[in-house]
């Protein structure tokens, strides 16, 4: 029997279909914003990690509505997004069908991280990626191929992307070698965009350069994989009764006897996670700055607000689980994002023009929680534990081999 509109719907989504691994690690960006040629050249999407979640306080400000003036306690992502660097520029001009890669010219030193990228074995290779290449830049008839590529760009391409790569020695991962992207430059005529692009190759873009305090964007990513699973995982099938011969998480009928075969639309078993998702309007909580040196002090403030005063960064006490230290610039979103830790996400410029009440909202944050995620956190900080607790016994242990060095010498 089939299911019935109502009273007992259909389990799970058809518009998901086929529900398989995805194909690729980074999520693909399969729509650029719409070209407005009287903004300023911009990039139009980035590239951050997924470090974990805390929660902030806040007040809301929103006009007409009931729950304004109230606090709310809310959950965010906190995604750290080193800045990317420059290394190329692709030039697409339009064909009857669809956009067509016309020139690609890249920079003249490309760093180790980035030329990781073009090679399985990083280690047995001889390291020759773009040796090459490099010298375009210095002899002469290289410099004229190279103006000669930039001119065509001017007058004939229809759209301009820029080639940027992440800086994965400034996070706590394992992987040095970088994840690559191409980034859709928007705003201002062709000749500004190959301008604009042309003097920032081998250069670093922060993200507070290419998102703003209180946008909606769009993170792309693969979800969190769950392996081979069954049914009741798979579909959030009903179980059956107890007593049901040869186990109860399963399917009681796939099918008719006619047509013969199994419908693509009944719930079977197979991959569970790992998809392709984009998902649109995620608002902006805060743009962090990440620890920086001024006036010789180190700066570690980023999880302060005008209410709560005290000096911490926003990384949780004993680091986020699963991730560790974020010492860069982040992004802190609300709600969650798709993946799991560590997982490279892209963020997008949003689609659509926001016009709710919303999405137009300005957020001001009273607290943002840095106590401990793994387990049951009661400090922000670790002065403020040490005032509570007092002298511990592993403090005076880590003070003693240097007592007994000195009486050593």
């Amino acid at each position: 029997m089939s299911h019935r509109k109502f009273h007992a719907p259909r389990h799970g989504h058809m518009g998901f279909l086929p529900r398989k691994r995805s194909r690729k690690h980074r999520g693909k960006v399969r729509s650029w914003p719409k070209d407005d040629p009287s903004q300023p050249v911009h990039l139009t999407a980035f590239l951050g990690y997924k470090a974990g979640m805390t929660h902030t306080l806040r007040e809301t400000h929103r006009t007409a509505a009931k729950i304004s003036k109230r606090e709310l306690v809310e959950a965010v992502t906190i995604i750290d997004t080193p800045p990317v660097v420059v290394v190329g520029i692709v030039g697409y001009i339009s064909t009857i069908r669809g956009l067509r890669s016309f020139k690609t010219v890249f920079a003249e030193h490309l760093s180790d991280e980035c030329r990781r990228r073009f090679y399985k074995n990083w280690y047995k290779s001889k390291k020759k990626a773009f040796t090459k290449y490099s010298k375009k830049w210095h002899d002469e008839t290289g410099k004229k191929q190279l103006e000669k590529d930039f001119a065509a760009m001017k007058k004939y391409c229809s759209v301009i992307r820029v080639i940027v790569h992440t800086q994965t020695r400034l996070l706590p991962l394992r992987q040095k070698k970088a994840h690559l992207m191409e980034v859709q430059l928007n705003g201002g005529s062709i000749a500004e965009k190959v301008d604009w692009a042309k003097e920032r190759l081998e250069k670093p873009v922060p993200v507070s350069a290419v998102f703003s305090q209180d946008e909606m964007i769009d993170v792309i990513g693969v979800t969190k994989g769950h392996g081979f699973k069954g049914v009741t995982s798979r579909w959030h099938t009903k179980k059956l009764p107890r007593k049901t011969h040869k186990g109860l998480r399963k399917v009681a009928c796939i099918g008719a006897w006619h047509p013969a075969r199994v419908g693509y639309t009944i719930a079977r078993a197979g991959q569970k996670g790992y998809n392709h998702r984009t998902e649109l309007n995620k608002k902006i909580y805060r743009i962090g700055k990440g620890v920086h040196v001024q006036d010789g002090k180190v700066v570690r403030n980023n999880a302060s607000t005008h209410y709560d005063t005290t000096q911490k960064a926003i990384t949780p006490m004993g680091g986020f689980p699963h991730y560790g230290e974020v010492n860069n610039d982040f992004l802190m979103l609300k709600g969650c994002v798709v993946g799991t830790k560590k997982r490279v996400l892209t963020l997008r410029k949003s689609l659509l023009v926001h016009t709710s009440r919303k999405s137009k909202e300005n957020i001001e944050l009273k607290f943002i929680d840095t106590t401990s995620k793994f387990g049951h956190g009661r400090f922000q900080t670790a002065q403020e534990k040490r005032a509570f607790m007092g002298p511990l016994k592993k403090d005076g242990l880590k003070k003693q081999p240097e007592t007994q060095t000195d009486e050593l010498d």
